[in-house]
């Protein structure tokens, strides 16, 4: 099998981990955020990918020579941030570290960096993945060439490209020449989105076809573009087209992966604060091998009452143990059980079916749940397992009320890696014991009519799946255990997180309840409203057409009323709020067309579908507190969100009027922390007027409300309140001004 090269646009990587991370400091107080996540890619790549060459491209810092071609070229591109720049130096140190080779050319970008060397590398017989999401990477798609999208894990090759644009790679510069790119200001063709350019490119053939005869494109306008943009479309070509013949010599030993300078390494991260990835290269011998789980694990399927009774025995002599259900549903509060899997060594785990298709073996499920009763409501025997929240839920249902959580694997990676992308029991198996774990897929299928439920899956099958489930997590909850210790994260875990996970239980498990009467009230009222409004669209617009439909409401904006374009995205010219809000302005349309799109919103993701998520058992809606996805630490909730029920409208405050107590003499109490951040940043900054305040007792964004609007503080209504506090909270988590006049809806 050919070798590979995974060739790295180092930029791209770096600007995606700087907006990905929310902002850190090392020890000398200088950022650190795009160096940790550059960092963490490239030790992810390494460790899961094991590429047999690496190499990081990068831009040169000579002037561009598409600049000369074409001035504007991403003319309107910002500067660097400015806690960005320091970390170059220090992500080219990381590099360096690694031994990875970094090769630029003067006067050129890392995309022509990539064309040339994955040309030079196909010659010599390598494949080579691409580590970008740079669009214009597209055309060098080759059966030896692939894209590897590394935020999501994905590989595109000539299939994806076809799928995604309908295009073959060696149609891609043409493409790209007639759409455009919004992004590096490359103007294209106006009117000429993605789905255009596919069209001409099939039915006409070539760029330079194409602009030879216009008059085979549908539509008078279009025609019209494509002669008069012709000199327009052939310098886009100039500019997308990325150069595979650079003055650059490839020599693949050069760029064979080796071992990293470990001293060099352990001396950057000490510098940078990467406590973590320091323990992680000093506990790693460079000639050791990952560790491998047992070839022949021992699963043994406890489907008879003499089975069961041997393994109980064996059971009721441990103080801790990891538990993992095999259930229904993926909805703890709708799901049955269907079999447990419970493990107490490593390697070594025991399935107990109570569910399974006609004529295979099952134990009664009541049996199985009095019998396990004691252990799982004794707080002196401590459960493990991934994700226990959910099967702590699922066991409410079974009348369990599990009390002694200890470690839940997926909470604990979370407190040692908040920025990672995720915290599943398949990633944690790779990350920390380099097994690949059975897919689910292996059971039921792919998702679709067909899928099967857990219960239709055979004994066997399911056994083997479960108590491998099981094993991983015990192994995991000892490795995250030792680690969270190590690095003073264990107080944190078992007296804040660990408790968090059974108050998060109760919370689920209680949802809460709606009206629905109300809701189909307004939903009914929000309705007539629309009704109303696309005869209005209608009328002004002079005809009918697709209100939702952002192509057909780009013609009727920027061709027929003639409106002037604001933006372009990817696909033409934009038609998001903030151009709408500005248009809104010029001409009476867009207003309704905004009001259109709000009452929609409200009607279709709230309205009509809140009551399709009650529970039919409980009456209720039980929503999921996300203890492990928020990089800040913050809860989210989903299933529906209930942290995001609209406010800043009458119509959306009315949406809250339906969610109601569960008894007619209770009340709904909202509580919240009383500015929290503004009294931290009191105390760390030692502001004499903001800690007066606080020992005052004022409410500071009624104080900053009656200073900017020039009032009293009893004449601050509500919504001068909330302006204080956008522009309070933005100073503190460093908004820009452009960014909180956006929020503010200040030109």
């Amino acid at each position: 099998m050919p070798e590979t090269l995974y060739l790295i646009d180092t930029f791209s990587l770096v600007f995606q981990v700087y907006h990905a991370i929310a902002p850190m400091t090392g020890p000398q107080g200088e950022p650190t955020n795009a160096t940790f996540g550059f960092t963490r890619d490239l030790q992810n790549l390494i460790r899961d990918k094991k590429p047999d060459y690496l190499i990081c491209a990068m831009e040169s810092t000579e002037p561009a020579e598409r600049k000369k071609l074409y001035p504007e070229y991403k003319a309107h591109r910002k500067e660097m941030p400015e806690d960005l720049r320091p970390q170059i130096p220090m992500i080219l140190e990381v590099i360096e570290g690694f031994n990875i080779p970094v090769i630029h050319s003067a006067g050129w970008e890392a995309d022509d960096v990539i064309a040339t060397l994955t040309h030079r590398a196909v010659e010599q017989g390598l494949h080579v993945n691409i580590v970008t999401t740079d669009k214009d990477a597209r055309q060098l798609l080759a059966p030896e060439v692939k894209l590897y999208n590394i935020r999501k894990n994905q590989l595109m090759d000539e299939a994806g490209l076809m799928e995604a644009w309908g295009i073959h790679p060696h149609q891609a510069i043409d493409f790209q020449a007639l759409v455009g790119d919004a992004s590096d200001n490359v103007p294209g063709v106006p009117l000429v989105g993605p789905k255009k350019a596919q069209t001409l490119l099939q039915e006409i053939g070539t760029l330079d076809e194409i602009l030879a005869h216009p008059e085979k494109a549908r539509g008078k306008k279009l025609q019209e573009n494509l002669r008069t943009f012709v000199d327009q479309a052939l310098i886009s070509r100039k500019l997308v087209t990325l150069q595979t013949d650079l003055p650059l010599k490839f020599d693949p030993q050069q760029a064979r992966l080796s071992a990293p300078n470990r001293s060099r390494l352990s001396e950057l991260y000490q510098q940078f604060g990467f406590r973590r990835f320091a323990e992680e290269l000093n506990n790693t011998n460079e000639n050791s091998t990952p560790s491998k789980l047992p070839v022949e694990p021992q699963w043994e399927t406890v489907d008879t009452e003499k089975k069961f009774a041997t393994f109980l025995k064996k059971l009721q002599e441990q103080t801790s143990f990891c538990l993992d259900l095999e259930t229904t549903s993926l909805q703890a509060n709708e799901a049955d059980i269907v079999g447990w899997a419970i493990c107490w060594e490593p390697a070594v785990a025991w399935y107990i079916p109570v569910d399974a298709p006609p004529g295979q073996p099952k134990l009664d499920p009541l049996m199985v749940v009095e019998a396990l009763r004691p252990l799982l409501e004794d707080p002196a025997v401590l459960i493990d397992n991934q994700n226990i929240k959910y099967d702590m839920i699922v066991l409410r249902r079974a009348g369990i009320y599990l009390e002694g959580v200890h470690l839940d694997p997926m909470v604990g990676d979370y407190l040692l890696d908040a920025g990672a992308r995720s915290h599943s029991l398949e990633t944690l198996a790779q990350k920390y014991l380099q097994h690949k774990m059975i897919p689910i897929s292996e059971l039921i299928g792919k998702k679709g009519e067909r899928q099967k439920k857990m219960f239709e899956v055979d004994v066997e099958k399911a056994a083997e799946y479960a108590a491998e489930d099981a094993d991983i997590a015990f192994r995991l909850s000892h490795i995250i255990e030792e680690k969270l210790k190590k690095e003073s994260l264990w107080e944190l875990y078992n007296e804040l997180e660990r408790p968090l996970i059974s108050v998060l239980v109760e919370m689920e498990s209680n949802g809460i309840l709606i009206d629905q009467e109300i809701l189909q009230q307004q939903s009914t009222e929000i309705n007539i409203r629309l009704e109303q409004l696309v005869e209005e669209i209608y009328k002004i617009a002079g005809h009918e057409f697709n209100i939702a439909s952002p192509k057909q409401l780009r013609v009727v904006l920027f061709e027929e009323l003639e409106l002037p374009v604001q933006k372009k995205t990817k696909t033409g010219p934009s038609t998001d709020v903030e151009v709408l809000e500005k248009l809104a302005k010029m001409h009476p349309l867009p207003e309704k067309i905004m009001e259109h799109r709000q009452l929609a919103k409200l009607k279709g993701t709230y309205l009509d579908a809140l009551p399709k998520l009650i529970n039919p058992e409980t009456g209720r809606v039980h929503c999921s507190f996300n203890q492990v996805v928020a990089a800040t630490g913050r809860l989210s909730s989903s299933n529906p969100n209930l942290q995001n029920i609209p406010i800043r409208t009458t119509e959306g405050r009315n949406i809250r009027k339906a969610f109601i107590p569960a008894q007619p003499d209770w009340k709904l109490i909202c509580a919240d922390y009383s500015q929290v951040e503004l009294r931290i940043l009191a105390h760390l900054s030692g502001d004499k007027e903001l800690c007066a305040a606080f020992e005052r007792g004022d409410d500071i964004h009624t104080l900053v409300a009656s200073q900017v609007f020039g009032v009293t503080p009893e004449e601050v209504d509500s919504q001068m309140r909330r302006v204080a506090k956008a522009v309070n909270f933005g100073v503190i988590y460093g908004q820009s001004a452009y960014g909180l006049s956006a929020t503010l809806g200040i030109p």
